[in-house]
């Protein structure tokens, strides 16, 4: 249609005015400029203590602000398994401050505000959204609860509860994934840094208390392990509530040196870790899920931190996938390889699904697959031989669309102020600046067919990682799942047998 073609026929003022000019008699408009990057910068202060003050302004009457502690627990090599774990669930309880965590709650009620505490392997987090009015209360509220937590014994006894309850609750899951993520990091860097235990082992659930707590917050929740951020506040004015209420501010566990801070560099060793589970019980109900055994195979990738981590987000998303029963559509990722390659080909697999973790030191790109445990020789075949085509030439329309699909991910994420808000802390925190969106898009814009080729060739060197759950009769073993990912086309080696 041509634009000039289209005119006003309702009104009788404009007869015959086309929509692409000016109506006549209308002032010309004036729009609102932004003065540069000046609006979108990410502003960071260092307080003398060693502190990172990170903030991003954003429009609205509510903000999110939060302490980001370079603690999680990869940092646990230490120390029994599962501190990270008791210190999430106890955030927010009693402070030298405030009594009880509802009191807490109530003064955040005040200032329409919620809080949450969440730990990773490498990061804890505690954040709060609230009015940008009660800024100071937020803040001196944050610097409460990290610094200042009473952890009296009624509290730690009740997360012993929460604690188990969840480890439970873990084990009777359907979706086996947490536990799947567990398994293969575990097997991936046996008994080192990001293969330490995230959630607390259940034998430790009694040794953790609050001398041990106390001792592992004096050597990791230091001011030059911390970062402040903040979206939809001014820079300035957050500055000034952190000098206020986190600069010489004495932790309630004494301002020693810190003695036991983990340095070790995450060391990928590749291995498998096999969990014989019955899983014919796993959802009863009136339509149950069929019993079926769960794989995850990975291979090593890198950190976040070097150049190959963009080719890698792209690949991830060029392998994509889901589960068999997800509803279509555009933009629900059914073109990419999993989906295309596997499920569409086999009915039978009920999942087959590309994740993709990355640490400052180390990464794991892995698949997870699930079908019937009779299937479950074939279904390692078909991702092993997904692994070796990724080394193959990528299709310019593949590419793109998963180049594409990326930015839109990313783009859309970042539209709400939390992701805004852990985007901005977690940058600050590993490198100490933050890589704008726009500057993303360009270095995702950039990938090429042979960086995709690159990086698949370098990480098929590297010994796989194998996570098994469920009935394994039919697992095939580790030797030859890396004789498979070391061949051409990636078949498991044949197994001739005279008595089926």
């Amino acid at each position: 249609l041509n634009r000039t073609s289209l005119r006003y026929s309702s009104g009788s003022g404009y007869p015959n005015v086309s929509l692409s000019s000016p109506l006549p008699g209308i002032p010309k408009p004036v729009f609102a400029a932004v003065d540069g990057h000046e609006q979108c910068e990410t502003k960071i202060t260092t307080l003398e203590n060693g502190l990172k003050v990170a903030s991003q302004n954003k429009f609205g009457q509510f903000c999110t602000v939060g302490i980001l502690v370079n603690s999680g627990s990869r940092h646990e090599t230490k120390y029994p398994s599962g501190i990270a774990h008791f210190l999430e669930k106890l955030a927010f309880s009693s402070t030298a401050q405030y009594g009880s965590k509802d009191e807490i709650l109530l003064t955040l009620e005040k200032h329409g505000g919620i809080c949450d505490c969440q730990t990773s392997r490498d990061t804890t987090m505690y954040a709060v959204s609230a009015e940008v009015k009660g800024l100071d209360t937020v803040v001196s509220l944050l610097s409460d609860a990290v610094l200042q937590p009473r952890l009296l014994d009624e509290e730690i006894e009740m997360t012993r509860m929460a604690v188990r309850f969840e480890l439970e609750d873990l084990n009777m899951r359907p979706d086996p994934e947490p536990l799947l993520t567990e398994m293969i990091h575990a097997a991936a860097y046996r008994g080192n840094t990001v293969g330490l235990p995230r959630f607390c082992p259940v034998d430790n659930v009694e040794k953790i208390d609050k001398t041990l707590l106390h001792t592992y917050l004096r050597s990791y929740y230091c001011p030059e392990r911390m970062v402040l951020a903040g979206v939809g506040i001014e820079h300035e004015q957050l500055v000034a509530c952190a000098r206020k209420y986190l600069l010489d501010v004495k932790p309630v566990w004494g301002a020693g040196t810190p003695a036991n801070v983990d340095l070790s560099v995450a060391q990928y060793t590749g291995g498998m870790v096999k969990m014989d589970k019955d899983m014919s019980d796993v959802s009863l109900g009136p339509t149950p899920i069929p019993e079926l055994t769960h794989i995850m195979i990975g291979l090593e990738s890198c950190s976040f931190l070097e150049d190959e981590f963009i080719p890698f987000a792209v690949l991830n998303m060029m392998m994509g996938g889901g589960g068999s029963f997800s509803a279509g559509g555009p933009g629900k990722g059914m073109f990419t390889r999993l989906y295309l390659n596997v499920l569409n080909r086999h009915h039978w697999m009920y999942n087959a699904t590309s994740y993709h973790h990355s640490y400052e030191d180390s990464g794991l790109l892995c698949i997870h697959a699930s079908a019937d445990p009779r299937q479950v020789r074939e279904m390692v075949e078909i991702i092993t031989r997904e692994f070796i085509q990724m080394a193959g030439t990528a299709g310019e329309m593949e590419l793109e669309r998963a180049k594409t699909q990326l930015k839109s991910m990313l783009m859309m994420n970042l539209e709400s102020r939390p992701v805004i808000f852990e985007d901005v802390g977690r940058q600050v925190l590993a490198t100490g600046k933050r890589k704008l969106p726009h500057q993303l898009c360009d270095l995702i814009s950039n990938v090429t067919g042979s960086d995709i080729k690159r990086v698949s060739t370098k990480m098929l060197r590297s010994k796989p990682a194998v996570a098994a759950l469920g009935d394994l009769r039919q697992m095939p073993s580790y030797e030859h799942i890396q004789a498979a990912l070391s061949s051409k086309d990636g078949r498991l080696p044949r197994m001739y047998r005279l008595f089926r």
